[in-house]
């Protein structure tokens, strides 16, 4: 295969992992702690996720062809406390990461080194990409450190739980050598 081909579904599986990450650090709380900012100088995980749905239909609607910084977009807007029903918040969360994937599902390998831009300054597709994959994980970590702050009672690890890292990797190592499998739903939002 290619590797402008493996790049692609490389960023889609990396994407869709954060995504799920947080799709489940959110599923853990109760529809009025999404709400809750720790202080005025911090965003609420419905602030955040408004935030990053309106930073990918910016960024990902008519990706090679307009600015990612869209005309319409009010940026400042995602930033003001709204209460959103959790129902209204997970619709405005999915809407910005189906723009995203299939934005990213009609990338070719050859557009990879077209020249997109946001904001007026010209990146490479490639670029666009990692910048955006490095924004997301970065806003995600803060929804999984909020979802942990808030949670009332136990916490379900989103990774390795703590102090299981020995049990974690014997288990692993235990078994043969294996290329990650993802199931239906997550190939079907790669597809």
């Amino acid at each position: 295969m290619e590797v402008n081909q493996q790049y692609l579904e490389s960023v889609q599986k990396q994407f869709l992992y954060y995504k799920t990450i947080a799709d489940k650090a959110m599923a853990q709380l109760e529809p009025e702690q999404l709400s809750v900012a720790l202080n005025d100088n911090t965003n609420s995980i419905a602030t955040i996720v408004k935030h990053l749905s309106g930073n990918m239909l910016s960024r990902w609607t008519d990706f090679l062809t307009t600015d990612g910084e869209k005309e319409g977009r009010n940026r400042d807007s995602e930033f003001e406390e709204t209460i959103i029903d959790k129902e209204t918040l997970l619709e405005i969360w999915e809407k910005g990461w189906n723009c995203l994937f299939e934005a990213l599902k009609s990338l070719t390998p050859d557009q990879l080194s077209n020249v997109i831009y946001i904001r007026n300054e010209g990146h490479t597709v490639v670029e666009a990409i990692n910048r955006q994959l490095a924004h997301y994980p970065y806003h995600i970590g803060q929804i999984v450190f909020y979802a942990k702050l808030l949670k009332k009672g136990e916490w379900n690890s989103l990774s390795i739980p703590k102090n299981k890292s020995n049990d974690y990797n014997a288990d692993k190592f235990s078994k043969d050598k294996t290329i990650r499998n993802y199931t239906d739903d997550e190939l079907k939002r790669l597809q």
